[in-house]
């Protein structure tokens, strides 16, 4: 799966071919496809793996995170690593691949985002509920905005050829949301 990113960054991944991949990883095209029957199913594999990798950052960004504003602020810059670490995925997302002809990867990546703004959405009510973010609202709302967050500035990361660090600069942007966000006086003047 690796090579499959790597080449789907390097050359895109709707101009990606299956004879590059065999040749990338050392077999023949034949060989690829006793493997993965279709091009579809092998974008499917790639997809799942995708979904693991960031399931597993998820809970370990979790896990490591003491309080509300540590595990949402986590949860982000494990998002963003991932991002950063595989860095085909903006244009994965957006290809045509995942728009028009496959649906079942589509699927994988509308899950997965669903399955991050779910644990977004759960941290929210859980700063809400100690008074630390403005309750009128909504947890859904805020969850949308920090994906809509994390995905403007990979895409502006990516179509800027990676000048910044994505990372800091994405955390950087969350600690301003939170300001706007916050139920305390003043936050933003601060």
């Amino acid at each position: 799966m690796a090579e499959v990113l790597r080449l789907a960054d390097e050359i895109g991944p709707d101009r990606l071919s299956t004879t590059e991949v065999a040749r990338a990883i050392g077999l023949s095209q034949p060989a690829i496809f006793r493997h993965f029957p279709t091009k579809g199913a092998l974008w499917l594999a790639v997809a799942e793996d995708i979904a693991d990798r960031l399931q597993n950052y998820w809970a370990v960004a979790e896990t490591g995170a003491t309080g509300p504003h540590a595990r949402l602020k986590a949860l982000i810059g494990a998002q963003l690593t991932a991002i950063a670490e595989t860095p085909a995925l903006p244009s994965i997302l957006f290809s045509r691949e995942l728009q028009v002809d496959n649906p079942a990867l589509r699927d994988v990546f509308r899950g997965l985002l669903g399955a991050f703004q779910g644990r977004l959405v759960a941290v929210v009510h859980d700063l809400q509920a100690a008074g630390e973010m403005k309750r009128h609202v909504s947890p859904e709302d805020v969850a949308i905005l920090l994906t809509s967050l994390v995905q403007g500035v990979a895409i502006r990361w990516t179509l800027g050829a990676r000048g910044f660090a994505l990372v800091p600069e994405g955390l950087r942007l969350f600690d301003v949301q939170m300001d706007l966000l916050s139920a305390k006086e003043g936050a933003c003047d601060a």
